[in-house]
């Protein structure tokens, strides 16, 4: 019995967010901003302030998908590199909310331009049309939420 379109997907986004699959994709992101603090394993953390910050290592640290103080040690080795900024949680003040720097900004622009130029890479001897309905399908599935 073939397997169904939810099972082979399951299967396929299975292998998509394997330690892994992401190591390897975000090794190829980071490459040469270790000096700065960026390496695969920080890579999460500073996408993540990116995308939701100013936040706190609490806030961040299930949206990275690690423990509070792991997200607080990767987030410290940023700010040494001067891509993030502690400042004050004005709602809080036991608590300090992360934040990009002008250097953390144009870091993560690099990123995302290298993922862009790595996933282009990756699907560009896809059969003409496949690629584009394939991207299409992905946004629209992620849509969904």
């Amino acid at each position: 019995m073939e397997p169904s379109l939810g099972d082979r997907a399951a299967n396929a986004l299975a292998t998509l967010l394997n330690r892994q699959t992401r190591v390897g994709l975000y090794r190829s992101v980071t490459a040469g901003l270790g000096d700065l603090g960026v390496t695969p394993a920080t890579y999460t953390v500073i996408s993540g302030i990116a995308r939701h910050g100013p936040i706190s290592a609490a806030g961040l640290a299930p949206l990275a998908g690690v423990e509070r103080s792991v997200a607080s040690r990767y987030a410290a080795r940023l700010a040494e590199g001067g891509l993030v900024v502690r400042t004050p949680d004005p709602a809080d003040g036991r608590s300090t909310l992360l934040s990009l720097t002008v250097d953390g900004d144009r870091v993560i622009a690099l990123m995302r331009e290298r993922l862009g130029e790595e996933l282009d890479r990756r699907l560009s001897d896809w059969p003409d049309g496949l690629a584009e309905s394939f991207v299409d399908g992905f946004e629209r599935f992620v849509d969904e939420r």
